[in-house]
């Protein structure tokens, strides 16, 4: 039904109870998608109506009634399955919200299933299905590495390969190596960290520390690939954006017979000396078009946060144009007082 500045349509869902998981409690859900698309809904019992632009209320319709078919088949829905859901068919009003959040990746316990978020996600793990080595590039936040991670679990669990190589370039990023405190490994650990952050999401402590005396998992600095070939394994090489050209060659013919490789970096944030060039860069160029390699560039639209966290940016940002320019008066009549 038409109305004069927008659209109006009604939804009706028969299960009661899977109605109040999709509209989150005291309306969490809905609340939150009236933020991201400005579409007004109310609810009455099972029915929610959606006011507002005629695209947007198409949008939010296909965002409910594809969650509520995941709700009945027994997936629980949470805020970010919201937000993600609104991303995917705001940019692919056809996409099948469901065969995407249906795409497992890895089981890491029965209350948590890793799964694709976003159309980017999506390809991201049909090139790895694809290719014998992929270049992910793009922002923090977009589950570069932690999809690879975890593909590369699954990968080992089903005995597809042998071994988990994961590595990363350390640079120095205002402190040198040889100041910090410890050996050679307590020096590269910081570098390494965010690897095993991944890791232990995935499996459970005990199980990370056996795998990584033992030799399944190994995470070392990228210099600790030299000389070697690696056969048999799932290598993935993060930050790859600090690696020089000669380092990223290294690395990629280090791959062997039944491997794969995954390499992910975020271009706009290159920590090497000004004149040194990006061996990530250099390949994305080189290697474009080569068969069997597959690339997958990921956007801002694809960073995946909290809601409050996207909030809190907005908020920044918002001082930022408002106040940017009286902090900076004040920080002017302040020198101007000191100099008097």
């Amino acid at each position: 039904m038409s109305m004069e500045g927008g659209a109006s349509r009604k939804l009706e869902f028969q299960d009661s109870g899977l109605a109040n998981k999709l509209f989150g409690p005291q309306g969490a859900n809905l609340a939150l998608l009236t933020e991201k698309s400005g579409v007004a809904i109310e609810t009455r019992g099972t029915s929610a109506t959606l006011r507002g632009e005629t695209d947007l209320v198409e949008v939010c319709a296909g965002v409910l009634t594809q969650l509520y078919g995941l709700l009945r088949e027994g997936r629980q829905v949470h805020p970010q399955d919201v937000d993600c859901a609104w991303r995917i068919l705001l940019r692919e009003p056809g996409a099948d919200v469901r065969r995407i959040f249906m795409d497992t990746v890895y089981v890491a316990s029965p209350k948590k299933t890793i799964a694709p978020k976003t159309i980017s996600q999506r390809d991201y793990l049909e090139a790895i299905r694809a290719n014998d080595l992929v270049f992910a590039i793009g922002p923090a936040g977009t589950g570069k590495t932690y999809l690879a991670v975890a593909l590369a679990v699954s990968a080992l669990m089903r005995r597809e390969v042998k071994r988990i190589v994961l590595a990363r370039p350390a640079v120095e990023a205002g402190e040198k190596l040889g100041f910090l405190p410890g050996d050679l490994a307590e020096k590269v650990n910081p570098y390494l960290r965010p690897l095993y952050d991944a890791l232990h999401d995935m499996l459970d402590f005990a199980r990370v520390q056996d795998m990584l005396e033992t030799g399944v998992i190994e995470v070392a600095p990228l210099a600790f690939m030299r000389g070697r070939t690696l056969n048999d394994a799932f290598v993935i090489l993060d930050e790859a954006q600090n690696t020089t050209p000669e380092q990223m060659k290294m690395f990629l013919t280090r791959l062997g017979f039944g491997s794969r490789a995954v390499v992910t970096g975020d271009v706009t944030q290159i920590d090497l000396p000004s004149q040194a060039r990006s061996g990530l860069v250099d390949a994305s160029r080189i290697l474009q078009g080569v068969k069997g390699i597959g690339f997958v560039r990921f956007h801002e639209e694809d960073v995946i946060r909290h809601p409050l966290v996207g909030r809190i940016v907005q908020a920044y940002e918002r001082e930022q144009r408002q106040g940017g320019g009286r902090e900076a008066e004040r920080r002017d009549v302040e020198r101007g007082k000191e100099r008097a």
